[in-house]
């Protein structure tokens, strides 16, 4: 509209759609993957060749819930291939993590980045927890 039809008051107020003010909701998973999984997985789940594996479509990811709750709690020192590709980069341990959010981020992962895999629970990760005291 120009200059001149606003000035004239020709100018009718549209009102924008409820979308456009509704703020996206963050899910816990996803907020937990944000604050300790991010950069070293990156935002979208590629990881960092050589260093840090993909969480995409990876037998890690996809496979044994207990094993991939383990590497959360025990932290992962080997190297892997996954797709021909070597990583090898440490993951520390985050047993500081509540069962809670390791139930959360692990379903962020496992349904996020491609990955239809169904959620971890908390009675799952408090299982694995139990195993390594």
């Amino acid at each position: 509209m120009s200059l001149s039809a606003m000035r004239a008051g020709r100018l009718t107020e549209t009102k924008q759609p409820d979308f456009w003010l509704q703020k996206k909701t963050i899910s816990p998973g996803e907020k937990v993957f944000k604050k300790y999984c991010l950069t070293c997985h990156q935002a979208d789940g590629g990881g960092v060749p050589n260093l840090n594996p993909p969480l995409i479509k990876t037998e890690y990811v996809l496979g044994d819930k207990e094993r991939l709750i383990n590497i959360v709690l025990k932290g992962f020192n080997e190297k892997i291939e996954i797709e021909g590709e070597h990583f090898s980069n440490a993951m520390p341990p985050l047993n500081i993590l509540k069962d809670q959010q390791i139930a959360d981020v692990l379903t962020y992962v496992r349904s996020n980045f491609g990955n239809k895999a169904p959620a971890v629970t908390v009675a799952e990760v408090k299982a694995a927890r139990s195993k390594l005291k």
